[in-house]
This record gives structure tokens, sequence and C-alpha cells, in this order.
């Protein structure tokens, strides 16, 4: 039985807006100040992340001279800070996100960044361009678990299977995955491979309303 196209839920960082290098930078900026400098074995503990973990494992790798809570703290205040001065819209966001709104499909905004950081995206992209928005500390869990997305498709009152969610990186492709989404990948500072239930792009250029129903459906 096919579905049809019930809802689109984005991931916000290095999908719709170009935040994944200010993110990589203020964690950079951290690092340096811990006396720290990051690597690709970091990496997976930086992309696509929430703040508290990457927090904890520069924590970690401090050997307990720092507390996850005070790295959690200033990394939001200097990533809140890169954002508010430099988030620009991804080629291709803003041109879907009206196709979607035209055609009356609802969107979500599902991101690992705390609250204060999702407004301030919410504010160059538009409220007004998602039915519902789910930042970091709103779930029990964030990603890569599932409880971002299935907060998001409960207040949707949308099938999970019915939805596509578009993601950049592997850990939001878990969560969306986990929550029984089909994705659709743009891959930003990770590759990303297809799979049965997962469509790999190159940029929100390839996306139309067209290709998302297609996806849904299962073609």
């Amino acid at each position: 039985m096919h579905n049809e196209l019930q809802a689109v839920l984005f991931d916000m960082d290095g999908t719709l807006v170009d935040t994944e290098r200010l993110w990589r930078q203020a964690v950079e900026e951290e690092s340096a100040d811990l006396g720290l400098t990051l690597t690709a074995a970091d990496l997976p503990h930086v992309i696509g992340r929430a703040i508290e973990d990457t927090a904890a494992h520069l924590a970690s790798r401090t050997a307990g001279r720092s507390r996850p809570s005070r790295l959690a703290a200033s990394l939001e205040r200097r990533f809140t800070h890169l954002v508010r001065g430099e988030v620009v819209p991804l080629p291709g966001a803003e041109a879907l996100l009206a196709e979607l709104r035209t055609a009356g499909v609802p969107t979500a905004l599902v991101s690992a960044s705390p609250r204060p950081v999702v407004d301030t995206v919410l504010t160059t992209l538009g409220r007004h361009c998602f039915t519902t928005t789910v930042a970091a500390g709103e779930t029990t869990r964030t990603k890569p678990f599932p409880d971002p997305y299935q907060a998001a498709l409960t207040a949707l009152g949308a099938t999970p299977t019915a939805c596509v969610a578009v993601e950049d990186s592997p850990t939001g492709i878990a969560s969306a995955e986990a929550a029984r989404c089909t994705v659709l990948a743009v891959p930003s500072l990770t590759p990303v491979r297809p799979s049965p239930h997962r469509t790999v792009v190159r940029s929100l250029l390839d996306v139309d309303v067209a290709l998302l129903r297609r996806l849904a459906a299962g073609r």
C-alpha cells in the first residue's frame, strides 16, 4: 500500500542553514581554550550532536579539569553568537519550504540545537514555514535517539512511514530512521551512503515536492 506524503521533517544545521561550519568553529574555539586540538576522531562527537554530548566529550578529554555543564553553557553562548551574526540559508532551502507551503504539506523543524539557536534561525527562515518545531532539551533524549522525530510526528498527527525526514548527518539519519521515517539525505560535512529507505542527493536544489511524494510512496 502506497502512502500519501503527510509531512516533511527537516533537520536544521547543515540541512536548511549553513551552521555546521559555525558549530565546528565554536567547538574548535572552545577546544583551543582548553588546550585541545580537534582531530578526525573527535568529529563523530561533534557533527550532528547535541551541545551536551559534545561538551561531555570535550570534558572527558580534559581528564576531569572541566565540567560538562560549564562547557555546554560556553558552547551554547559561542554558537548562538556566531549564528546570530552569520546564519545563511543553504541553496534551495527557502524555495523548497515555499513550495511545500503552497502545496499544503505540513512541515517540522527537528533540531539537536538548543531553543535559542533554533529561534534565531527561525527569524531568518520564517516561523510561518513550519507547522511545529522541536529543539534539544524538549524531549527526554535527543539525536541519535528517535525521540525528537517522534515528538514532531505526534505534534503533526502524522504516520512516520508516510513522512520524509531531510537530514545531513549520520547522527540525524539514525534518529529519523529509528522513528521509522523515510530519509532524504543531503550530506554536508560527513559522507552518507544510500540504503533501501534512504535516498541521497547533492543539495536541496535537487529536491521538490514531486520527489518527496515519490519517496513517501516508496518509489
